[in-house]
């Protein structure tokens, strides 16, 4: 894994049973991540149900720049037809910054780290990850990510979690 591809990424989307999105006028649905890339709450009944297959070719993906000086390219958000809620997004992350500050959200996420030395504070505790290494940040678990490299990190973000349902 010290060489992680997009092939190997897209292939880990697909244990998740990632089957693919339903567009809207070609545009890639987007839902969970903020600009920030902070999670923001998803609704069952508003948010796109992934339905059908479709491929992502990384130059057509929307890129949002971060006030921290990084990117954020979005791939995928929406309901599993099994009912998740899944947001697929990269980040590339400037040495000594931060995505956000440390934090706790109810989605479950799982970071595929392909460049950078990162440090990933778990519950308190730094842990410090590198190219190939998988980051699991569980749900309402404080949580946060520093680039404590001297050279962009990128990173690619799996966020699952329930759809809520209307009230």
């Amino acid at each position: 894994m010290e060489n992680l591809t997009r092939r190997d990424l897209f292939a880990a989307l697909s244990a998740f049973a990632v089957v693919g999105t339903a567009t809207l006028g070609g545009a890639i649905p987007l839902a969970l991540a903020d600009e920030s890339g902070e999670s923001t709450a998803t609704n069952a009944k508003t948010d796109p149900v992934l339905s059908s297959s479709q491929t992502f070719p990384f130059n057509t993906l929307p890129v949002t720049n971060l006030p921290n000086g990084g990117t954020m390219r979005r791939v995928v958000s929406g309901v599993l037809a099994t009912g998740e809620f899944i947001e697929v997004h990269e980040t590339m992350l400037p040495p000594g910054q931060m995505p956000h500050p440390p934090h706790r959200h109810r989605n479950s996420e799982l970071l595929f780290i392909r460049e950078g030395r990162l440090e990933f504070l778990n519950d308190g505790k730094p842990e410090r990850v590198g190219p190939g290494g998988v980051v699991f940040a569980a749900s309402n678990v404080m949580h946060g990510l520093k680039n404590v490299g001297t050279t962009p990190a990128n990173y690619l973000v799996i966020a699952i979690s329930r759809a809520e349902k209307e009230s």
